[in-house]
């Protein structure tokens, strides 16, 4: 899925010249921890966090980021420019979630602009907006249960899970695959719009398959 379904389109920014209390004041406002800096052409040039500000604000104007005290509109003599990261990491419109994820991974970043090919902020997306965007591919919003069953390193294993589970006349969300769950097996995690699917683990395991608890394999691998 593209980044531009899920990324925040009105993005709030400032300028290089602004004062770091007047950036301060937005993120209180709009209840933001990252505010991307641009010409006023909106090209990017920077970003600037609540980390940062925290950092740079002077003890006698106040440290708090939730403080909403007049304090904030006295101009600190400290320019967003002092305090920006420059030539930020950014991900273009063309990027998938999976591209952001993975950026986050790497660069362990809360939030990255979103770019056109001119550089020009067109959102902004952060390591929430991920999070949402997965539940929402994942389907975990409604209510069910997540299997774990352990198959063949086949293409065919996933076909014949799935058609079990339709025969069973249950929908399901979606279908996450652990590789190199043994040699030569993988286990799959398909999660099912049902609450009660012992028919079909009986199914399953008819079939041959070890049916999984999710729950009961976390709690050994965690002991």
């Amino acid at each position: 899925m593209f980044i531009n379904k899920f990324m925040t389109k009105e993005v709030v920014t400032v300028s290089m010249d602004d004062d770091i209390a007047y950036a301060k004041r937005m993120m209180v406002r709009y209840r933001i921890r990252h505010l991307p800096v641009t010409r006023p052409d909106r090209t990017l040039i920077g970003i600037v966090t609540d980390r940062d500000i925290r950092s740079a604000m002077p003890s006698s104007v106040g440290r708090n980021h939730g403080s909403t005290t007049d304090a904030t509109d006295t101009a600190t003599g400290i320019l967003v420019q002092d305090i920006m990261t420059k030539d930020p990491v950014s991900i273009s419109l063309a990027s998938t979630i999976q591209d952001a994820l993975l950026l986050v991974e790497k660069t362990r970043v809360g939030a990255f602009p979103v770019v056109d090919e001119h550089l020009t902020v067109v959102g902004i997306v952060s390591d929430r907006d991920l999070l949402n965007a997965f539940i929402d591919v994942l389907g975990i919003k409604e209510p069910g249960a997540l299997l774990g069953v352990v198959i063949d390193e086949k293409p065919e294993e996933i076909e014949n899970i799935v058609h079990a589970i339709i025969s069973e006349n249950i929908a399901f969300g979606s279908i996450l695959v652990y590789r190199g769950w043994r040699p030569g097996k993988e286990a799959v995690f398909p999660y099912l719009f049902a609450k009660n699917v012992n028919k079909l683990k009986q199914r399953l395991a008819k079939m041959g398959y070890d049916v999984l608890d999710p729950i009961e394999w976390y709690a050994e691998r965690a002991a």
